[in-house]
């Protein structure tokens, strides 16, 4: 079966918006769990939240910044099936999140 990888996004919050609120937090946890226990069975790889990012080029190693908060690789019959599963996902119905965006991950390319 395909495989996708789900990256969540979102923009840091301004700096006179504080941090969501301990019962926010629960909620959202609990709604985090309860989806991830009812697509299981397409959980590839549970991924987990993204911190700190590094980019290595030409130039060298350098700091930067991305908004790239955690990810997720599922399984799905198609790339339509496979973001219909981030419909309502908790990551922007609750928290402040922006967006799921889902990636097809090819098969690398043989070289023959």
């Amino acid at each position: 079966m395909p495989k996708f990888l789900a990256v969540y996004t979102g923009t840091p919050p301004g700096p006179d918006a504080g941090p969501p609120s301990a019962e926010v937090i629960a909620k959202g946890m609990k709604a985090w769990q309860d989806w991830m226990e009812q697509h299981a069975s397409q959980i590839v790889d549970a991924g987990g939240p993204l911190g700190a990012t590094k980019k290595a080029s030409k130039a060298g190693v350098t700091d930067t910044k991305n908004n790239l908060s955690g990810y997720v690789i599922v399984e799905a019959a198609s790339h339509d099936a496979a973001a219909r599963l981030f419909e309502n996902h908790p990551h922007f119905s609750i928290f402040p999140g922006e967006a799921v965006e889902i990636m097809t991950c090819p098969p690398i390319p043989t070289m023959d």
